[in-house]
């Protein structure tokens, strides 16, 4: 064995510094559909594989059952249910959010997978597993094409 490996965690060490990454990120073919139609038609599309009868949201290009290819995009509605979710205290760069937000895993109805995003027009208290929720879409001049582009998932019927 070379005496170089690490075998427990207790013989790693911290390396100090910066490591320049550099990329550009993608939204791949399945993606770029996607997020499109959230953009331009305000609607939240999946991919529908026709040999095992589930929903890809959000969607890929082949079924992660049978790896039958793709093709049939279907309109799957803003609609669906809290599956879980955190209270963020702090944004993504650590600095204290002014007021915390509700972070959820929607489970989007009738389909296999969801979205993680924002809860809005609820207050903590009243969050709970299994709630119906819809998506509420930017105006569609201030839609650039992200997953922003969803405002926030609300309880249905607000």
């Amino acid at each position: 064995m070379p005496a170089d490996k690490v075998v427990q965690v207790s013989q790693t060490k911290p390396l100090h510094g910066e490591i320049p990454v550099y990329g550009q990120y993608t939204f791949g073919i399945a993606g770029e559909r996607f997020f499109r139609e959230i953009k331009d038609n305000g609607r939240i599309m999946g991919l529908r594989c026709e040999r095992c009868n589930l929903t890809y949201v959000p969607p890929r290009i082949y079924c992660e059952r049978c790896f039958n290819e793709l093709q049939a995009w279907i309109e799957v509605g803003g609609r669906g249910k809290v599956h879980t979710y955190t209270i963020a205290h702090f944004d993504l760069d650590g600095a204290r959010l002014p007021e915390p937000i509700i972070v959820a895993m929607v489970q989007i109805d009738g389909v296999c997978g969801g979205i993680v995003h924002r809860l809005g027009e609820v207050r903590l208290e009243e969050t709970r597993i299994g709630m119906p929720v819809e998506a509420v879409f930017k105006p569609k001049a201030q839609r650039t094409g992200s997953i922003l582009d969803i405002e926030y998932f609300k309880p249905q019927g607000k």
